[in-house]
């Protein structure tokens, strides 16, 4: 077989379980490429904690791939069109990606290509349900997640198969020179990702292990588990799954084969429901392509923010004065990632009690983040801010101490602020209440060493209850 078959790698970075790889390389050579794309993402450009991660996952793809994978950046809809005449291939072949942006710019490629007479041909390799397949009866979107998630476990999962093994490929010799990943230049210029290494290993290797170490030892506690920071019952899968190192599909399906042991179904049942929640978050922002920017609920285009520089800088140095939101935030910065439920916590502080506007956290976590995912970020951030799909009531403000307290996070706080490793279990989660005598003896001075608390919690909430009542009409 001759016939050259580009296959567009996009957030797919894997070789098994890839089904647009393996539907070219049954009809001829592959031609593997990736194109880094900065032209069409405008506000949405990939992070400074995404790109270090692509460059690591580029870097594994590129190996199993024998050094044959094309590293381009620039526009595709005008790269794609050329590399497809340049080799007089038969077919373009990519996994279809959902945001916004990625759509409007896929269907002029696919239109520009099919009238110069190479066909295009997508296919679903990230999605359980795609986002015009789980709807309503009436053929609108759903905008609760429970109804959407039962809807979609009758329907059944995407039905096509996990392929556990590497389709078989001859690929087409890559002529470009061995410093093609360097040109992107996508290491950050600051070297503040030193720790990522610790929690982290890109590529569908690392994702693979990571998997198979969560269903051996943290799924069997998840649903419990899951909610205490110190505790290693998180996956912490969503950087691989949102490169697509790893599928959804066979995830789901490992959660299937766990939930056949004994006491094992309620735990795995909850760690579908996780996955559920990405695919909610990708079909609201398919059907509202604006909820970037937008607020879901309009009342919420009349909410008085407070914007604050300061108390914003504060916030995202984890010098709050209040220690899990700042245990949340340093960990954010040194590690790339940051527990589920510490980020509820941190984005109720930001949104509810400092008023700052969601966006600013989300655009801070879509540049720290190592699993900067569109959909997932912004339908968060609207959730805890209560202006998205099936919000966080508008009266519910986490209370950062109560929260420490109610799920132990003594030993995740002494990890990531270490200034107060010192203090008793008791006057940890609240340093200000401490006796002069602990703090002393803890080496801890409050407004030196470590910051008094930046706002009043009670004072703060009954200005955030009071801002929300301006929009309830």
């Amino acid at each position: 077989m001759t016939a050259i078959n580009i296959v567009w790698f996009r957030q797919d970075l894997r070789l098994k379980d890839n089904p647009a790889l393996v539907a070219a390389a049954q009809n001829g050579l592959v031609l593997p490429i990736y194109i880094l794309d900065d032209e069409n993402s405008g506000n949405w450009k990939m992070g400074a904690a995404s790109r270090w991660w692509l460059h690591q996952s580029l870097t594994e793809l590129d190996k199993s791939l024998g050094h044959n994978l094309w590293i381009l950046a620039g526009d595709p809809r005008q790269l794609l069109p050329e590399l497809a005449q340049t080799h007089k291939a038969e077919a373009v072949y990519w996994n279809r990606c959902y945001e916004p942006w990625r759509t409007e710019r896929d269907r002029k490629i696919k239109s520009t290509l099919e009238a110069a007479g190479t066909p295009a041909k997508s296919f679903n390799g990230s999605l359980l349900w795609e986002p015009w397949q789980n709807l309503k009866t009436d053929g609108t979107p759903y905008k609760v997640f429970t109804p959407f998630y039962r809807n979609g476990i009758a329907g059944g999962v995407d039905s096509h198969s996990v392929i556990s093994e590497q389709a078989p490929l001859k690929l087409v010799d890559c002529q470009q020179t061995d410093d093609k990943l360097a040109k992107l230049d996508l290491m950050p210029s600051i070297p503040w990702y030193a720790g990522f290494t610790e929690h982290f290993n890109p590529g569908e290797v690392g994702a693979e292990d990571k998997l198979q170490r969560f269903i051996e030892t943290g799924i069997s506690n998840y649903k419990a588990g899951r909610d205490y920071p110190a505790l290693n019952n998180v996956s912490r899968l969503s950087p691989h799954l949102h490169f697509g190192e790893i599928s959804p599909h066979r995830i789901w399906n490992e959660a299937e084969s766990a939930a056949q042991f004994d006491g094992a179904a309620v735990q795995a049942e909850h760690f579908q429901r996780e996955l559920a929640w990405r695919e909610f978050s990708y079909s609201l922002l398919y059907h509202f392509p604006t909820l970037t920017e937008d607020n879901l609920n309009p009342r919420f285009d009349e909410f008085p923010w407070h914007h604050d520089d300061e108390l914003l800088q504060q916030w995202q140095r984890g010098e709050t004065g209040y220690p899990l939101v700042d245990a949340g935030m340093r960990e954010l910065w040194a590690t790339g990632y940051m527990h589920n439920r510490v980020r509820m916590v941190v984005g109720s502080f930001l949104v509810k009690n400092l008023l700052q506007h969601w966006h600013t956290g989300a655009h801070w976590f879509w540049d720290c983040l190592l699993d900067a995912d569109l959909p997932n970020n912004t339908c968060s951030w609207q959730w805890v801010a209560g202006c998205g799909a099936d919000a966080a009531p508008y009266f519910r403000v986490f209370n950062p101490i109560t929260q420490s307290q109610k799920f132990e996070a003594e030993a995740y706080i002494r990890r990531y602020v270490p200034e107060l490793a010192k203090l008793p279990d008791k006057y940890i989660h609240e340093p200000s209440k401490a006796p002069g005598v602990e703090l002393a003896a803890a080496n801890v001075e409050l407004g030196k060493n470590y910051p008094q608390p930046i706002v009043d919690l009670k004072a703060s909430r009954e200005r955030a209850l009071s801002a929300y009542q301006t929009i309830k009409a």
